[in-house]
């Protein structure tokens, strides 16, 4: 069975799925708003589903949370085969990035997400770390990437990766960038066995 995955919208399936992570670890809303520092107003507003969640808010709840981001964003798949249109998917947008998540994977060995990234020329997109290892492909321009005291520049079929808990930022060279952006999670970072963080379904 070929199954097509469309997104219920990101900021309702963020709604959902923040505040059953949140009452799954027992976290109020004051809590989960010191952990982030994010207002307790708009985390309100962000589990009703009527915010307009960006990349760095995302990445806030995630780590003050201790789940990877699939876990505030993914459905859970039904089928063994799943067909994943990126026109489908809403787009999680940052200071420089556009994202969209295809893929939630999971095994004994770590947790993985995969990105179709898309970085826009004339804006630097900064992160202050995460855990996890990312890899990146460049599909099409030139991507200009800083991490660990070092900066690399990126053209079509080039590949990085680079543990992700430091600063980090991306910035695309003479044109828009394509990119496919996978984030590696070891066990240790996120369980996957049972007890561990899960989707609803």
């Amino acid at each position: 069975m070929l199954r097509a995955v469309t997104a219920m919208g990101a900021g309702k399936l963020l709604g959902t799925n923040l505040r059953a992570r949140r009452d799954e670890q027992g976290i109020s809303l004051s809590e989960l708003a010191r952990r982030s520092g994010i207002a307790k107003g708009t985390l309100s507003q962000l589990e009703s589903g009527a915010g307009n969640p960006t990349i760095e808010t995302v990445f806030s709840l995630s780590n003050a949370l201790g789940v990877p981001v699939s876990a505030l964003l993914a459905e859970s798949p039904a089928s063994d085969l799943v067909l994943v249109r990126s026109a489908d998917v809403d787009v999680l947008s940052g200071e420089a990035i556009d994202l969209r998540m295809l893929r939630r994977l999971e095994h004994p060995g770590g947790l993985f997400e995969i990105y179709n990234q898309e970085i826009r020329p004339d804006a630097v997109q900064h992160s202050d770390g995460h855990p996890g290892t990312e890899h990146h492909i460049v599909l099409a321009g030139r991507l200009r990437v800083s991490t660990h005291g070092q900066t690399e520049e990126l053209g079509p079929g080039d590949y990085l990766a680079f543990r992700a808990a430091g600063a980090h930022g991306y910035e695309a060279v003479d044109g828009p960038v394509r990119s496919v952006l996978l984030l590696e999670y070891p066990p240790d970072v996120y369980p996957t066995a049972a007890g561990g963080p899960h989707l609803p379904g």
